[in-house]
């Protein structure tokens, strides 16, 4: 290890926590890294500082645990307005969350690639490839059939029954929101994680 970067192998020995914990940190952008040509991860010795200093006191193991605890909820919305409330109002929840917003069909289905959420909330009306789209391309992947999803929508159940209506599992929320009912909705999500993790012995 040099002065200035080290490897993700020694970055998880610096900061006692596993590999694959330091990668998921570094693919969510909590700590700052790079590849090189050959795809190796190259991690400043400084970012590594600046990690330990933001757990607060916290051991690293700890803190590490309680970002992959953290309920990841991807918001679909092409409305900007809409997408800040939304925003607003799920961060203000007592519970840990991390809101991950696009502004189209398009964009979420190349960052649900990226960043697999636990939580998809999806509108349905959307310029070029709608919620309902999105739901199909979802659903038709088994590697993402734990992905739970919401549809908030202005449109009735009879608009959506004419598309082939909604899947089982999937939730229907109608706008306007009643913010209580989406707040215990993912509360219920974030518990059937937890369970989840811990009936694997995460």
């Amino acid at each position: 290890m040099s002065a200035e970067v080290c490897t993700t192998q020694q970055a998880a020995a610096l900061l006692g926590i596993s590999v694959t914990s330091v990668q998921q940190l570094v693919e969510s952008g909590e700590i700052e890294a790079w590849k090189t040509k050959g795809g190796h991860r190259r991690i400043p010795v400084t970012a590594i500082h600046a990690f330990k200093a933001s757990s607060q006191g916290d051991s690293p193991h700890a803190a590490a645990a309680e970002r992959e605890e953290r309920l990841v909820v991807m918001i679909v919305e092409d409305n900007p307005l809409q997408r800040g409330i939304y925003e607003a109002q799920v961060g203000s929840w007592n519970f840990p969350v991390r809101v991950h917003l696009c502004d189209s069909g398009y964009k979420a289905l190349v960052d649900i690639a990226k960043d697999k959420p636990d939580v998809l909330l999806l509108d349905i009306v959307m310029q070029g490839i709608d919620g309902y789209e999105v739901m199909q391309t979802v659903l038709s992947y088994p590697e993402l059939a734990d992905v739970q999803i919401a549809v908030i929508t202005s449109l009735e159940f009879e608009d959506l029954e004419r598309r082939g209506g909604l899947p089982a599992g999937v939730t229907y929320l109608p706008k306007p929101i009643a913010y209580d009912e989406l707040r215990g909705y993912l509360r219920a999500c974030h518990a059937q994680k937890l369970k989840s993790m811990h009936a694997h012995g995460n």
